[in-house]
């Protein structure tokens, strides 16, 4: 397929209301047919076996909608996207847009999986306990680690559970109140200082030195007797890996800290490196990042927690055994020193089973060449756009360091030379049908920044498209800075006007409900 800049491109805009807006008193999209009476003699009332706690003493507020006007509402919607199965996705770099296989949505809609409840004994759900073993297995290979639980859905989650983990050992140590300090790194990723700061941890973040690796002077200013554990991405969302990982990971070690590596995204080092081999205590894998389970707005993820011998009593619960003598695969949830839960029952089964069946595709060999093709990938496309849009750089470029599975670049010179920035530029890659690309996580240490992540999906005319496009813009800023600074035009999203909206809490809700109550709330203030 050769290259292709799309500048014809435009996407439907519907203006379309949300679904509690186009709902109509008495309107159904099913009626329900009334209980036969053999079927009412034969179960009797089911309603008043309810616990009084469960029954609702008033009708739920749900959209009251026709079908056909359902299914036209989500078509709309569906319209209204971009993505990875819809546009070239290098966009979202640090969250590894890689192909999930459709096949693989074959296996978790089969009704032998999807019909499984969580509650059904575990004899009658060997073939998925069997799945969680065999994957605990090869994520222990890949870590070198020796213990893992699926029971975190996400990363977050994950780095929230191992700071429960770090204050779970240094309480048995006797060292819980002395130790009340994690260490992190600005550009690692966000969570490896809130996670720690919401277990109540005083959270000391290192900036990157004029290298754009974390100040290794300040690390060693940093640790203490008070050091509970270091937090850290590498390599971090600039792309570069950092070489003194093990000396800093011994410099904690000799305080008597634990060390924990976000993984989150391993698609650069896949079969090359491990945690183990840099000294790591535990670390965590995203499934819907590096192995292909698909992405979703805060989910359907998916994480695996792993550990070392000495940390496994403190992991979420269950993990999953296996007894050679029975033959038999088995829940263990009294770990004696358990941090507990964070999600109901195991994880996500379904982010599991699409894990599970991407490694058994790839094997040990197709793991390390999706890392080989991931910094390929990369360094093509960083070396062609240094020399084919001019005004695009690379942060700390002046260290020559090879970047591995992304990078986070800048527009500076172009917004000082012409006043358009990367915002500008991030609405208008859209009107070339490619999906908004991720700046930088705030606070953005590198001026009006870019990360691409071009992992081992996307071909050589895949990665020509984004170059061309940014090429195109880069002139049109040259030419019309206007025509940037004023886009996007024919896509469905908007120029967002309120500065920072997200932040303002007062006017977004993440649920209907939510909203409701949220400006129900102001009106009675009011």
């Amino acid at each position: 397929m050769a290259s292709k800049v799309r500048k014809n491109f435009h996407q439907a805009r519907w203006d379309e209301p949300i679904i509690y807006e186009m709902s109509n008193p008495g309107v159904k999209g099913i009626d329900v047919p009334n209980v036969e009476e053999e079927i009412k003699n034969e179960v009797g009332d089911v309603l008043s076996e309810l616990p009084n706690k469960l029954q609702r003493t008033e009708y739920t507020n749900l959209p009251e909608v026709s079908q056909k006007h359902v299914l036209q509402h989500y078509l709309h919607l569906s319209q209204e996207t971009l993505g990875s199965n819809l546009s070239n996705d290098i966009s979202q770099g640090t969250c590894t847009m890689k192909y999930n296989p459709k096949i693989h949505e074959g296996f978790v809609s089969n009704p032998k999986f999807a019909f499984i409840h969580p509650d059904q004994p575990e004899e009658t759900m060997q073939g998925v306990l069997e799945i969680y073993y065999k994957l605990g297995e090869m994520i222990k290979a890949i870590s070198g680690l020796d213990k893992v639980s699926f029971q975190p859905v996400g990363g977050n989650q994950a780095i929230f559970m191992a700071a429960k983990m770090v204050q779970a050992y240094h309480q048995a140590n006797g060292e819980a109140d002395k130790r009340d300090e994690i260490i992190t790194t600005m550009l690692s990723h966000p969570a490896n200082a809130a996670a720690p700061a919401t277990a109540e941890y005083k959270v000391i973040n290192i900036y990157p030195d004029d290298q754009g690796l974390p100040d290794f002077e300040a690390i060693k200013e940093a640790v203490s007797d008070r050091t509970a554990a270091i937090f850290i991405t590498n390599p971090e969302d600039t792309g570069l890996f950092n070489p003194d990982i093990d000396k800093i990971v011994k410099m904690v070690h000799d305080v008597g800290g634990l060390c924990y590596y976000d993984q989150a995204n391993a698609n650069g080092f896949l079969g090359i490196t491990r945690a183990k081999e840099a000294g790591f205590d535990f670390s965590h894998f995203n499934l819907h990042k590096t192995f292909s389970s698909p992405h979703g707005g805060s989910g359907p993820g998916g994480a695996a927690l792993a550990c070392s011998e000495e940390l496994a009593k403190f992991l979420p619960v269950p993990v999953i055994e296996y007894d050679e003598d029975s033959d038999k695969y088995y829940f263990v949830e009294d770990l004696p020193n358990s941090v507990g839960k964070i999600k109901d029952f195991f994880g996500n089964m379904s982010a599991v089973l699409r894990a599970y069946s991407w490694i058994m595709t790839m094997g040990p060999d197709g793991l390390k060449e999706t890392a080989d093709i991931s910094i390929l990938n990369n360094n093509y496309f960083y070396h062609k756009i240094r020399k084919e849009v001019p005004d695009l750089a690379i942060s700390h470029e002046e260290n020559e360091a090879r970047r591995l599975e992304q990078v986070r670049y800048t527009w500076a010179k172009l917004k000082e030379k012409t006043g358009v920035g990367s915002s500008d530029i991030q609405r208008r890659v859209a009107d070339y049908g490619i999906q908004h690309y991720f700046q930088s996580h705030h606070p953005f240490l590198i001026p009006e920044p870019m990360t691409l992540e071009p992992c081992e999906t996307y071909s050589k005319d895949d990665l020509d498209e984004y170059i061309e496009v940014l090429k195109e813009i880069n002139n049109e800023a040259l030419e019309n800075p206007e025509k940037v600074k004023e886009s996007p035009y024919k896509t469905a999203g908007i120029k967002d006007t309120k500065s920072l909206s997200l932040a303002q809490k007062d006017i977004w809700a993440l649920t209907w409900r939510a909203y409701l109550k949220k400006t129900k709330s102001k009106e009675n203030r009011n």
